[in-house]
């Protein structure tokens, strides 16, 4: 062997032995570092339990509510004379909103006004003219009675004396009896004349004929649509020169007042609600634009079919933008806590049911029961379970075994606030 095939030979046998060597200390090496990590335990995502404030909150979508809808109708059959209000319009209570042809009412309010006229007339003849030519009856019929009476007298006591006959006698008895017959019947006309039946007719009469003078007032005042009290035009069905049958509707309104707001909630959170409850709520047409309201009734019953409880929100000083029918988010504040220990809600696992976390202790996960007090989206109230400073795992570390050891990649705690969905 040549001394430089001897030289290549040591090198080679030389720099086997350093690979050999290098891959060792590699290997004890990797297995050093793999020893330490199952002693120190995989790293996972977790929060640290701290004091936060908390605001529960029932979040629920609904309408704008006027105090009350009217549809106004024709009650009359007739022509559409003119219509005085577009849609949108701001209107006055009384006012004329839809005019029909009124001629025949007219005609037929003028011949019931003459009728009440000629029936008063009447009245005040028999209460005026004829009861007074009645009681100058009565009074001459008194005066031939006294008369009668006294010339009776004067013929008895010449009767008496032998001064006149017996026929004279008999004669003045006659025309007394004859005067007392006169005056009783006077007396009756007279009291017939001022307040028996011929007076309650005529005011019969009168009366039927101011009740026919209301009737056609009603069916010249049904020819004349108007605003029941004031408010706003929101819907107009009719033109001039239509042709209404009878109950047609013709304009829709809303009239003016306290405006409400409606919501179906679910019915889970019904515990939660109560009257009084402060609200923010903003319209979806101008999200940014929030204004405040106020739970007023909370509806007794709970609709069967969609589980959900109707809730009406006063709304004190409605913006200028709210219309019926908008569409509103609203926002119940139905509890807060300023200091509060909370953890995320996501960390909590079976919410619902026997809420749990998996916390850190002493380097190791643990399931961990817990008692829940506020809960919102991001934050949840732990009220009994864990302590300042404890730490929970959040569900992206995937799932860890309780018992395995762990350590904390520390995660922010979300935003303060809480929601509650309906």
């Amino acid at each position: 062997m040549t001394e430089s095939a001897a030289t290549e030979n040591l090198r080679r046998w030389f720099w086997g032995t350093q690979r050999r060597r290098l891959l060792s200390v590699a290997t004890v090496a990797v297995a050093l570092t793999a020893g330490l990590r199952g002693l120190r335990g995989s790293e996972v995502s977790a929060w640290l339990v701290g004091y936060r404030p908390v605001v529960q909150r029932v979040v629920a979508s609904g309408r704008v509510r006027p105090p009350a809808r009217v549809n106004l109708a024709s009650l009359a059959i007739g022509r559409v004379a003119k219509v005085n209000v577009r849609e949108g319009d701001r209107v006055t209570a009384g006012q004329l909103l839809v005019e029909l042809q009124d001629a025949e009412a007219a005609a037929a309010l003028r011949q019931a006004q003459g009728r009440v006229a000629e029936a008063a007339a009447r009245l005040e003849q028999v209460q005026g003219v004829t009861g007074r030519q009645a009681a100058e009856a009565l009074r001459q019929a008194e005066l031939r009675v006294a008369d009668a009476e006294a010339t009776l007298t004067r013929t008895r006591q010449l009767t008496e004396a032998g001064g006149t006959s017996q026929e004279a006698l008999e004669e003045a008895e006659r025309r007394a009896a004859v005067a007392h017959s006169q005056r009783d019947a006077a007396s009756a006309q007279a009291a017939s004349t001022a307040s028996g039946a011929e007076a309650r007719l005529v005011a019969a009469g009168l009366v039927q004929a101011e009740a026919a003078r209301s009737i056609a007032t009603c069916r010249l005042e049904e020819t004349r649509i108007r605003a029941p009290a004031a408010g706003q035009v929101i819907l107009r069905e009719v033109e001039t020169g239509d042709v209404l049958p009878a109950g047609q509707s013709l304009i829709t309104m809303v009239v003016d007042g306290d405006l409400q707001l409606v919501a179906q909630v679910d019915e889970k959170n019904l515990a939660y609600l109560e009257p009084g409850l402060a609200a923010r709520a903003s319209a979806d047409a101008f999200p940014g634009d929030l204004f405040a309201a106020e739970v007023a009734t909370v509806s007794p019953s709970v609709d069967p079919a969609r589980g959900t409880v109707e809730v009406r929100l006063r709304v004190p000083t409605p913006p200028p933008f709210l219309r019926a029918d908008m569409t509103v988010s609203i926002n119940v504040d139905v509890g807060r806590r300023d200091r509060a220990l909370v953890v995320p809600t996501e960390a909590v696992r079976d919410p619902t049911g026997e809420p749990w976390v998996l916390a850190i202790s002493a380097g190791r996960a643990e399931r961990r029961a817990v008692k829940l007090g506020l809960r919102g989206d991001a934050l949840v109230e732990v009220v009994d379970g864990l302590s300042e400073g404890e730490a929970v795992i959040a569900p992206s570390a995937g799932w860890i075994e309780p018992g395995s050891r762990v350590r904390v990649r520390p995660l922010q705690l979300p935003g303060v606030g809480a929601s509650r969905a309906l």
